[in-house]
């Protein structure tokens, strides 16, 4: 049921980069979004910002904006390692929340997050755009329905072009758990986990290479196979190590979901729309201080948040963030991943860094002090 008063919402943003960008320009476009105040270290950025979407404060503490009477919702939208401090002062403030992925890359952090969320009963949400796509609603249904039965086998392989983990760890010398999994194939294992929610997995065993990015401080490719409460397994794979050029603009994605009924297959590699062109073409996915080599070949509509047309971006980044502020305008339901689903994923990718560090299987779930103190 909706809300039957309609609250205007009062928007801080914390992190003006690509992410922020995106949300900012969409609030300012939403009707039920009054006021928008901007957070970000670097001022060129954030002012720049300010000045395009005419936001109504801007500031480089994100504990001044934090503690404007206009803020009723944040989201946070900085860089993987700063996601705490930023994220706890607006659970202190009782702001509804945004967070993109991962709630924190420490485990103990994410705990401590967690526990003050459902303390504070705070309505925070995690970004995972992929569960906007209409591809993966529709499948959401039919297994909700029960069309394809008992899920007892679920194979996920992810590939991307080296551009994301080269331009993310270029960021800060803070490198140890910003591995493939964590920082990426969470992605794709909320996903499978959301398909196949219910089940739980009590056990993973993985292992991991970095012939190519070890030398940047993180792994090239980490597979993994867990096996959940039910006995049904799970086989989770994601290298992040193709060359710049890969024609993907981050990842493409396929799984396999074989049920006791029917089967699901899904081929999300974004090869069914290919441009080949002499003008070269810029990098899909292009953070502030990263050049990455031109690229000839392109997989379109491959870049998660959406495509761009006529100055406005369209796809699945637009209909997760609207239909966040749609929810706290409306109290409108929607499959956004909840702070329980953020802090299980980071566990679980953790979880499969330190199998694979072992070299051997980890029985799930792992204190989050173990973790840290075996991966950092």
């Amino acid at each position: 049921m909706l809300k039957q008063t309609r609250k205007e919402i009062g928007l801080a943003i914390v992190g003006c980069g690509t992410i922020g960008r995106i949300r900012a320009e969409l609030a300012r476009a939403y009707p039920g979004v009054g006021w928008v105040g901007l957070c970000d270290l670097k001022s060129d950025i954030g002012r720049k910002l300010a000045t395009d979407i005419n936001a109504d404060f801007f500031t480089t503490d994100y504990r001044e904006l934090l503690a404007r009477p206009e803020v009723t919702a944040t989201i946070i939208a900085t860089d993987e390692n700063f996601h705490f401090d930023p994220t706890m002062l607006a659970i202190e403030k009782g702001h509804d929340l945004f967070i993109e992925k991962p709630l924190a890359t420490d485990a103990r952090q994410s705990a401590q997050l967690f526990e003050q969320i459902k303390a504070n009963d705070i309505d925070a949400v995690i970004g995972y755009t992929n569960r906007f796509r209409r591809r993966f609603l529709a499948i959401k249904e039919r297994l909700i329905t029960g069309q394809i039965g008992d899920v007892h086998s679920v194979v996920t392989r992810a590939f991307m072009n080296r551009m994301v983990p080269l331009a993310t760890v270029q960021r800060t010398q803070d490198r140890a758990t910003l591995t493939p999994m964590v920082v990426s194939g969470t992605h794709s294992l909320d996903m499978s986990l959301w398909l196949m929610e219910g089940k739980t997995p009590v056990s993973v065993f993985a292992q991991s290479t970095d012939k190519v990015l070890g030398k940047w401080g993180t792994k090239d490719s980490t597979f993994g196979i867990f096996t959940m409460d039910d006995g049904s397994i799970f086989s989770m794979n994601i290298s992040w190590g193709l060359p710049e050029v890969w024609p993907g603009a981050v990842y493409g994605i396929e799984i396999g979901i074989v049920g006791s009924e029917g089967v699901i297959d899904v081929e999300d590699t974004h090869r069914d729309l290919v441009m080949a062109t002499n003008v070269a073409q810029g990098a899909g996915y292009a953070p502030e201080g990263y050049t990455a080599p031109d690229r000839h070949v392109e997989f379109l509509t491959s870049y998660p948040p959406g495509d761009l047309h006529d100055g406005q971006l369209w796809g699945p980044m637009r209909e997760e963030t609207n239909a966040w502020y749609q929810h706290l305008y409306t109290g409108q339901r929607t499959p956004h991943a909840t702070a329980a689903d953020g802090h299980r994923n980071l566990l679980m990718t953790m979880a499969m860094d330190l199998s694979a560090k072992r070299g051997c299987p980890v029985e799930l779930p792992v204190a989050p002090d173990e973790l840290m103190k075996e991966l950092a």
